[in-house]
Formats: C-alpha cells, sequence, structure tokens
C-alpha cells in the first residue's frame, strides 16, 4: 500500500512541476518578460485550465503527503529507550552490590577494579609510556 502511494505521490510530484512550469509568469520578476512562448498556450481559456489542474494537482498532493505520514505513523511501534533487562531504578533483591570504581576514569571505563601494581623486579606486561626526566 505505501508503495503504490508513493509511486502516485511521485507522478502527482513530476506532473504539478511540469504544469506549473508551463504557465505564463505574470509578475515579471527579475526582469524577465511574460513568457515569450510565441502565442503557445497563451489564450485565456487555456490559462484557466491549467490553473484548475494546477490546484487540482496541489491537492492530491497534500492528500497524498497526508496519507503517507499516516501510514508512517500506522506502522510505527512504540520501543522503549530503557534495555528490557536493564534495572530501572531500584535495585532487585538478592542481586549483588555493583562495585565502586576505585580507581580513575580508565580504570572505569575498562569495567574492573585498578590492576595491582606489579612487583619493582618484574617486566611490564603492557608497554610503558616514556617519561621526562
Amino acid at each position: 500500500m505505501l508503495t503504490v502511494v508513493i509511486v502516485v505521490h511521485l507522478m502527482i510530484v513530476l506532473a504539478l512541476i511540469g504544469v506549473v512550469l508551463l504557465q505564463k509568469s505574470e509578475g515579471g520578476g527579475l526582469g524577465m518578460g511574460g513568457g515569450g512562448g510565441g502565442g503557445f498556450l497563451s489564450s485565456r481559456g487555456t490559462a484557466n485550465v491549467l490553473t484548475r489542474t494546477t490546484a487540482i494537482l496541489a491537492l492530491g498532493f497534500f492528500i497524498t503527503s497526508l496519507m503517507l505520514s499516516v501510514l508512517a505513523g500506522v506502522e510505527r511501534k512504540p520501543r522503549s529507550i530503557i534495555s528490557p533487562g536493564s534495572p530501572v531504578s531500584a535495585p532487585v533483591p538478592g542481586a549483588p552490590e555493583p562495585l565502586a570504581p576505585a580507581g580513575g576514569l580508565l580504570d572505569t571505563l575498562r569495567g574492573g577494579p585498578p590492576a595491582p601494581p606489579a612487583p619493582a623486579g618484574t617486566p611490564p606486561s603492557e608497554p610503558q609510556v616514556p617519561r621526562s626526566q
């Protein structure tokens, strides 16, 4: 259903663009003349037909736009931003207490307590940052 409405909407948009471009300019904006079509679509009756066609296409554009927004809203299902397994505010009875961060920010981001310092005689397990002396 949604695909059909989108296709109809796009056809209306293209027809509306074409009809608007066919109309004769009346304002003379930007110093342009009144559309030099050499008499093409210049009669008064043709202007009324183009005006009515523009109005009908504009009405179709608004209706299909509303239909698209309603169809998009129907297919959307409300979701919670909170994951279903996470506690909301109160701790669950019997669950272990969360660990308080004992180290700095990096230890908190790693998700565990800080590692104990290595004894002085053992080589480091991680690369060390050079320090100025």
